[in-house]
């Protein structure tokens, strides 16, 4: 078996990261609507992280997509925060350490770009993600920054950089 890699996004690997997603939010039983699961941009992943300060990183391992993660600027919200976007991975790559790979990956980035806080949004039943998100220095806040769309996700989390 490979070690799992975490490399940029590429247009081939659309199709992959959209499953892996969906499935992901599936087996958890995500509800489809007012999350990521119900976004435009699942299906264009490559094309939707081209803008500048955005990114999208995706692990491989064997050939296969096995997750993902991004950044970008928090939609509508005024201020020089950005949001972890898309951190989903399937049940091979979890319990490995790529998780914290990833966040790390991606706190790089989201500094490089010049953001001062990073957001996210989660269910409250994912528990691993959210202890994920701790050990990585995320905390707890009241209620959601901008309007991500995600009206389902109830856990909002924010990092200083």
């Amino acid at each position: 078996m490979d070690t799992p890699i975490i490399r940029l996004i590429e247009k081939k690997d659309n199709s992959q990261i959209a499953k892996v997603i969906r499935s992901v939010l599936e087996d958890f039983n995500v509800p489809k609507v007012g999350t990521a699961y119900a976004d435009a941009a699942l299906d264009c992943m490559f094309e939707t992280y081209q803008k500048p300060n955005t990114v999208y990183f995706v692990v491989e391992e064997n050939g296969k997509v096995i997750g993902g993660a991004g950044v970008a600027k928090l939609d509508n919200f005024d201020g020089n925060v950005c949001e972890l976007q898309k951190m989903y991975f399937l049940p091979e790559a979890r319990g490995r350490g790529v998780g914290m790979q990833m966040m790390e990956f991606c706190l790089t980035k989201a500094r490089e770009f010049g953001f001062e806080k990073i957001y996210l949004e989660t269910m409250e039943y994912m528990t691993h993600a959210q202890k994920l998100y701790k050990q990585a220095g995320f905390e707890y806040i009241e209620s959601a920054l901008g309007d991500t769309g995600h009206y389902s996700c109830p856990v909002h989390m924010l990092k200083t950089l």
